[in-house]
């Protein structure tokens, strides 16, 4: 008996150094899929990065249905900004008016691409995986604060690890703040404040991806440029403002001083199994009203449309 037990002792301890032999040194670690030894990076215990080995193509209801299906999501907190209207009522679809300018845009674009758009701001519709699955994206569209309940946040994640589509614009950098997966689906960032409403030259800082590619290397727009802490880390930056531009610098209300080297305003990543793409840009309401001769409308409605596009798996996602 107690030889059976010195050779089955022997023996664990033979296979956890065999486990412990093939598990990935810290140097071998620097992958998408390992934690990275150092503050400057959180890696939210996911796959995260440029890298697509962090998608998941799991054969999910959106990719079976023949159905392109996005739902945008706009429910606020305590800030509501002006493009997003009144609140909406409960349940899917309900009624929009003329000052819901930004969720009639996404409609207006969406049929003008052939997806189904559907849209709601009340959180119950966000209580199951099986609601969400339906869609090859979900646009976050100016949420603010917390905006998700438990279920909803599970929910969440279970849709981007399924290989979902997640696009973030404008204020929901300001959202869900105490949630750190959704802090990690955005990259990594956060608003933390802003300057007035003012031009500034935003330039391309890919080549290739379709979100900038009909965009002019350097172009004006007009835009609250969030100051970010945390900074994003770990993603592809696409578009970025050029500090020396902004009208008044880029010091912000609560103090921050502005990024005067790499100020980041759209970026990319994998995240956990699915995409993720997010822009800061979108606070006037002129950007949503595609007003004829209006420039900065038409630029930055090729930029969300091919950025959601590329998120739903319909064009290339996140180049170089």
């Amino acid at each position: 008996m107690r030889m059976r037990k010195i050779l089955a002792g022997a023996f664990a301890l033979l296979v956890g150094a065999t486990v412990l032999a093939a598990w990935p040194s810290v140097a071998e670690r620097g992958g998408t899929r390992w934690a990275v030894d150092d503050d400057t990076r959180a890696d939210y215990g996911v796959c995260r990065g440029t890298d697509d080995d962090c998608y998941h193509e799991w054969q999910t209801a959106f990719r079976t249905d023949g159905v392109d299906r996005v739902l945008v999501y706009s429910a606020t907190g305590v800030s509501r900004h002006a493009h997003l209207g009144p609140r909406l009522a409960a349940g899917m679809n309900p009624a929009l008016g003329d000052a819901n300018v930004a969720q009639k845009a996404m409609l207006r674009w969406g049929a003008e691409n052939d997806l189904t758009v559907d849209w709601t701001e009340d959180v119950a519709q966000l209580d199951s995986p099986a609601k969400l699955l339906r869609y090859d994206a979900v646009v976050f569209l100016s949420n603010s604060r917390d905006i998700l309940d438990d279920a909803a946040q599970t929910t969440l994640m279970q849709y981007v690890r399924a290989g979902g589509g997640f696009v973030a614009v404008h204020n929901t950098l300001g959202a869900e703040y105490h949630w750190p997966y959704f802090q990690g689906l955005l990259g990594g960032a956060n608003f933390y404040d802003h300057g007035p409403s003012r031009n500034g030259v935003v330039e391309k800082a890919s080549r290739r991806d379709v979100s900038v590619a009909e965009l002019p290397k350097r172009f004006t727009m007009k835009d609250e440029f969030y100051n970010l802490v945390p900074f994003p880390t770990g993603v592809r930056v696409l578009a970025r403002v050029d500090p020396e531009t902004l009208e008044g610098g880029g010091k912000g209300f609560n103090g921050h001083p502005g990024h005067p080297v790499e100020h980041p305003v759209t970026w990319c990543q994998y995240y956990d199994g699915g995409r993720s793409w997010v822009t800061s840009l979108g606070h006037e309401v002129a950007l949503w009203q595609d007003t004829p001769g209006d420039e900065q409308a038409r630029l930055f409605k090729s930029h969300v449309v091919n950025g959601l596009l590329s998120t739903m798996g319909k064009k290339p996602f996140c180049r170089a």
